[in-house]
């Protein structure tokens, strides 16, 4: 039998969670959101919102099922699914709670075994530091040049590149893995590791048995379940309100391909606190829209593993003027684009510092002479944004999906596990 709802959430990420909790923060009880594949547990001084947060604020949480097609005016269809990945019990996805979970206990149980991760991104170089702490043997396989290509420039990758050396991790670059076989017990075998040595032309050792192989997948492609508009080859295009085509339908996290007003362009971002931020606003949007203002969001990204810390700013385009000292604790870099600063990329700084940075990039500060910037490296920043502010930066905001005051419709559901 149908179930009526007022707000459906489809996916379980961090961008559900957060959009659940800000439901709740907005007043809304007993109304129930439904987040299909698997639940999640807000970090960040939040609640952590397990299955019995989730009854207690009249959230029906539904696990373990995908929205095949949806109609917003009418009746939606919900099946269980099941993803095919192999059953290997040594080779590891990264996509949800489950694989998270499975990931960590073959951890516990493989210390002093070997890993191989399957990439160079963000995800991967952040799991191959928690497999090092983990006292296991670290390969990383990945086709480009260097690691994280799509933000770092080949000296700032070569110096993580180097740290991660030290601890004990061996990088295999330009090479593409298609396949694994596997044994009669079901695992990756030596041979794996002779098949990457053909591939590289590299030796390493291979005297002991592979204990785990990791394999990291770090995008989910998605059927979209309604007809909506999407954004090149990926993302549900949404307005400044998170709004997509479909005027009942918002996009939030990994999915919204939404207008960065700094650089008056639509972007899709994969990070976490994009995710946060997103969730909040889409639901402020839904709750009062007329209260909320557009999105004005500045691409951010950090990570910390082992004993560094960095945080990036704003778009990665442009010269770059690299400052600091590469072999020291403390560098960045800035990039400059038709003598503007658009983006800031800092390692090992101070609270305050980070957010000079931040500053900086948000106003887009006019860069005159890049050798006396690069000389002034991270004073730079530091001294533009203890300037009082003259003017606010210039409006170069683009969107062009603008749509009038939403509708709002009780959603119908039909359950395929019940």
């Amino acid at each position: 039998m149908g179930r009526a709802f007022v707000y459906v959430i489809l996916g379980g990420g961090v961008a559900a969670g957060y959009a659940a909790l800000e439901f709740v923060k907005k007043g809304v009880s007993h109304a129930p959101a439904r987040l299909p594949s698997f639940h999640t547990c807000v970090g960040a001084n939040e609640e952590r919102l397990t299955p019995k947060w989730y009854k207690e604020h009249g959230i029906e949480l539904v696990l373990g099922t995908r929205v095949k097609s949806a109609d917003v005016l009418g009746l939606r269809s919900l099946k269980n699914f099941g993803v095919n990945v192999s059953d290997a019990e040594n080779v590891c996805y990264l996509r949800d709670v489950a694989d998270a979970n499975k990931l960590v206990d073959v951890m516990q149980s493989c210390a002093g075994g070997s890993a191989v991760v399957i990439g160079g991104g963000y995800i991967g170089m952040e799991c191959a530091a928690s497999l090092v702490i983990n006292k296991i043997n670290v390969t990383m396989v990945f086709p480009e040049a260097h690691c994280m290509p799509r933000l770092f420039t080949p000296k700032i990758a070569n110096y993580y590149e180097e740290y991660y050396t030290s601890e004990g991790v061996n990088f295999i670059k330009g090479t593409v893995l298609s396949s694994f076989d596997f044994d009669s017990n079901g695992k990756a075998p030596i041979n794996f590791f002779r098949t990457l040595r053909a591939l590289s032309g590299k030796e390493f050792e291979t005297s002991n048995l592979v204990e785990v192989a990791v394999l990291f997948a770090g995008t989910w492609n998605y059927n979209l379940p309604v007809q909506i508009q999407v954004y090149g080859e990926g993302g549900i295009k949404v307005n400044g309100k998170l709004q997509s085509s479909d005027s009942s339908v918002y996009a939030i996290g990994d999915v919204a391909a939404f207008p960065v007003k700094v650089f008056g362009e639509t972007r899709r971002l994969e990070h976490v606190d994009s995710a946060r931020k997103s969730a909040k606003h889409a639901v402020s949007s839904i709750m009062d829209s007329s209260k909320t203002e557009e999105f004005d969001y500045l691409p951010f990204f950090y990570s910390r593993v082992f004993t560094l810390s960095w945080q990036f700013y704003g778009d990665n385009v442009g010269e770059v003027i690299c400052f600091g000292d590469f072999s020291g604790s403390t560098f960045g870099a800035y990039w400059v684009s038709m003598g503007y600063l658009v983006g800031s990329f800092l390692e090992g700084g101070t609270k305050e510092e980070y957010e000079a940075i931040a500053k900086t990039t948000r106003l887009r500060s006019a860069v005159e002479d890049l050798a006396e910037s690069e000389r002034q490296g991270l004073g730079f920043a530091v001294t533009i944004s203890q300037k009082p502010l003259q003017s606010p930066p210039a409006d170069v905001s683009g969107s062009d999906l603008l749509l009038e005051e939403k509708p709002l419709h009780v959603c119908m559901l039909q359950l395929g596990l019940f």
